[in-house]
């Protein structure tokens, strides 16, 4: 692989000239970015097997047990021993796992997103307050009714066109975030202080929220508390018309853009030296991350350490910070953690369903403490 400079044997050292971005050579990443991946091509497979298995008890699994032979029956498009049993499966796990799988795949990806942006091993989806924005959206449209259009009964009843203002509030209001921060990034040239910014923007949102609160009514705080601890159940197959393919599309956007965000592994400035767009790169990736982010809290609520802790395990587990690789691992375990919150969030065999973001925090902080303790150092776990 070529360098920016280049030896001649009669010329101690010649400066290659500059090539347009989509003749830049690349970056010699060997010895850093693939320390342990080639020995480690069992890994997707077995991760799809996991992922395939929880998927399954995720549909076996809730206050009505049903037979996995019966499931897979069901999914077939045939007949099971109980027509409650179809209704259960069709309209409710099976979307719920669906929207599970696509939710946290997403957050995962916006999370591993922010920390190569920001060279953060702290940093989340929620870091530009793009899920602040999304709850003052939802905030004003649950707390706030001063037109009297939307009334007591929309919080105690959220039918479709409940959810749909629900999902549309918060849209907006995640938007107007993205599209201060997008100004931001415009003018701002360091992206540290663009990190430092967008902490603000979020404390300042998240003081909106706490003024609708101090001043609406308890049922509605009710509402609203029960909204921020996230869900995968609300979802529904019209919900997932829309949910679906953004989603995709904001995935597939994270993979078009794995080398240049290997490129930023080594430095703005070596990969400004490389040809690389930092600033393009920059307003694509905080555009991916409000995509994916915004859409997932506007459907399920904002779902909380996913988008952090699952990327540190995707380098754990992986052992290399190579992207065209650790994208689709932190995928993969971002949609097995959010099924396996799932399903703990269920109590199996019981009426009683815990706060999806307890779940996630409580259980699965430890595991990844554990881990990284374990790695070494951070440090260590974020550079790969």
């Amino acid at each position: 692989m070529n360098n920016k400079f280049s030896h001649s044997p009669h010329h101690p050292i010649t400066p290659s000239p500059r090539l347009p971005l989509s003749h830049s050579p690349r970056p010699n990443f060997a010895g850093f970015l693939t320390n342990a991946s080639s020995s480690r091509s069992w890994l997707f497979p077995i991760l799809s097997l996991i992922l395939a298995g929880l998927f399954m008890l995720d549909l076996m699994t809730g206050s009505v047990p049903i037979a996995p032979d019966q499931v897979l029956h069901i999914l077939l498009g045939g007949d099971a021993q109980r027509a409650s049993w179809e209704k259960i499966v069709w309209l409710f796990r099976l979307p719920k796992a669906i929207t599970a799988i696509l939710a946290g795949a997403g957050l995962a990806l916006s999370g591993l997103l922010m920390q190569n942006l920001f060279r953060n091993p702290l940093a989340g989806p929620s870091v530009l307050g793009i899920s602040a924005g999304a709850s003052l959206g939802v905030a004003v449209i649950v707390l706030y009714n001063a037109s009297g259009s939307i009334g007591p009964r929309f919080v105690a009843d959220l039918g479709l066109t409940g959810k749909a203002a629900m999902v549309c509030s918060a849209g907006l209001g995640a938007g107007m975030v993205l599209a201060a921060i997008l100004a931001l990034a415009r003018r701002v040239k360091d992206v540290m202080t663009l990190l430092i910014v967008g902490i603000l923007c979020g404390f300042a949102v998240n003081a909106a929220v706490s003024v609708l609160i101090h001043f609406s009514v308890a049922e509605r705080i009710q509402a609203y508390v029960s909204w921020t601890f996230g869900s995968f159940a609300a979802v529904t197959w019209t919900d997932l018309k829309l949910f679906v393919p953004v989603v995709l599309i904001g995935l597939t956007g994270c993979l078009l853009i794995r080398k240049p965000l290997n490129g930023l592994l080594l430095g703005e400035a070596y990969a400004r030296s490389m040809g690389l767009r930092i600033n393009l790169l920059r307003l694509v990736v905080i555009g991916l991350t409000a995509l994916l982010a915004g859409t997932v809290t506007a459907f399920c609520g904002p779902v909380a350490f996913i988008g952090v802790a699952v990327p540190h395990l995707g380098r754990v587990v992986l052992g290399s910070a190579d992207h065209r690789r650790l994208l689709p691992a932190t995928a993969l375990l971002g949609a097995m953690t959010a099924l396996a919150a799932d399903l703990l969030a269920q109590f199996p065999g019981s009426q009683a369903v815990l706060p999806l973001n307890a779940v996630t925090a409580l259980l699965g902080a430890p595991v990844i403490v554990w881990l990284i303790v374990r790695r070494g150092n951070l440090q260590k776990t974020f550079a790969g």
